[in-house]
């Protein structure tokens, strides 16, 4: 959390024993809380996520700088690992299964290609760079899924959101978290030490989507009534907190079933969204989402070696992650056939990875699987990704008209424009990087 010398600089006592306290803790929690909300706030007015904010503050607080945060903290890990299920869980709580199902071929198209393209070409210069299976695996995953909460943001300060090409990147982008879940899954279980086969990479996708496909099943039968009743109640503060015990609850038997727990939360979300009260329990995990999840990103910031980010083996890897991961997001942008718009610009928009990615490094971190370079090498990939698409989108947007024909079908048909009027009513970001 806090070492003796950091402490001393503070003024505050260090633990006896060399045991973590509540004054270490306290210390530790207002460092995160207002750094990252300092620095979020900077990067937004110099036109950039709150999450790069965030990172750039755990940065300073970890032990490569100031040694306030201390990641492996057990306490920091726990806090920091509930901020994950609670961004997905908001993220779920922002996706609608009927618009997933009905986004269109193009979207659909893009998202694939946009996940496998990135796969394979991380592998295969990985590879080439000598990293065994594992770590090349876990760097690969990380290109695979872009910020939805990043890309909408971006489209909608430029006023094209609601436009072809907008409404493209819209569902795809929904649609690649969903799979990159599924290889996070996949990744999780192979990182834990299975084996890694094609039946076993079968198996976890199975259980992925089958989970995902039974929790919005029989908690779209269950969730409704329970959440009628919870409504009756006229208790101020009790609604968000059953929400939030669902979703954990969701995550409990999502890690049961031998998926991952943000798995859970997400289909949690995906309930939850069709209920009249979704707007009600969007704003108590939003305001609890401001406190946990800038943990998360603080955490994984404070996980940053420097010298190993400016390592010659970081700054290699990183670079050649980001070069494939921009190039597979951009030919994506081109793979469906019949799509009149612009399609470079579906495919930079496609290019910024966000909160995923970062999932995917701390997550391999935590496990073993990667160490000081390959992690800095995928925080090198997260931040150039993030940094280069808004400015690469307005030069596209300035570009002549580029006005085509709409994709969606009429208002309420489940299409990709009642996706599109549901980003209008509540934008899609999650708690601590909004907005994004």
């Amino acid at each position: 959390m806090i070492d003796a010398p950091a402490l001393a600089r503070l003024g505050l006592p260090a633990a006896e024993g060399g045991a973590a306290s509540a004054t270490q803790l306290l210390g530790a929690l207002v460092a995160v809380i207002v750094a990252t909300k300092l620095l979020g706030a900077l990067a937004q007015r110099v036109g950039q996520p709150a999450v790069l904010g965030e990172l750039v503050a755990g940065i300073l607080l970890g032990g490569s700088a100031l040694g306030l945060l201390d990641p492996s903290s057990p306490v920091i890990h726990a806090l920091a690992e509930l901020g994950v299920l609670v961004l997905l869980f908001e993220i779920g709580l922002h996706t609608s299964v009927r618009s997933l199902a009905s986004v269109g071929g193009s979207a659909a198209t893009v998202a694939v290609v946009g996940v496998a393209l990135p796969f394979a070409l991380g592998m295969l210069v990985a590879r080439a760079l000598g990293l065994p299976t594992v770590p090349a695996l876990v760097a690969s995953a990380s290109l695979t899924a872009t910020s939805v909460g990043i890309s909408a943001r971006v489209l909608g300060e430029i006023g094209l959101l609601e436009q072809p090409e907008g409404r493209v990147v819209l569902g795809a982008a929904v649609l690649d978290d969903i799979i990159g879940l599924i290889i996070l899954s996949v990744v999780s279980t192979t990182v834990a030490g299975s084996a890694l086969s094609g039946w076993g990479i079968a198996r976890t996708a199975g259980v992925a989507i089958g989970f995902v496909v039974l929790a919005v099943a029989v908690g779209g039968t269950i969730a409704p009534p329970v959440f009628r009743f919870v409504a009756k109640v006229q208790e101020e503060g009790v609604l968000g907190p059953v929400a939030l015990a669902f979703g954990l609850l969701t995550a409990l038997f999502a890690a049961a079933a031998g998926s991952a727990p943000i798995v859970g939360a997400f289909a949690a979300g995906l309930v939850l969204h069709a209920t009249p009260q979704r707007e009600k329990i969007e704003v108590a995990v939003t305001n609890l989402g401001h406190f946990l999840v800038p943990i998360f990103f603080a955490s994984v910031g404070a996980s940053v070696d420097l010298a190993a980010l400016a390592s010659r083996d970081s700054l290699l890897l990183g670079a050649a992650l980001v070069a494939v991961g921009v190039a597979g997001k951009v030919a994506a942008g081109y793979a469906p056939l019949g799509f009149r718009g612009d399609r470079l610009l579906v495919g930079v928009a496609m290019v910024p990875r966000g909160e995923v990615g970062l999932i995917f490094a701390r997550m391999g971190l935590a496990s073993g699987a990667i160490h000081g370079a390959e992690f800095g090498a995928i925080m090198i990939m997260v931040l150039v990704t993030t940094f280069v698409t808004p400015p690469a989108l307005a030069r596209i947007a300035r570009a002549p008209a580029r006005r085509a024909p709409s994709l969606g079908g009429q208002p309420g048909d489940g299409g990709i424009d009642d996706l599109v009027a549901g980003a209008r009513r509540t934008p899609p970001a999650s708690p601590g990087i909004t907005p994004e």
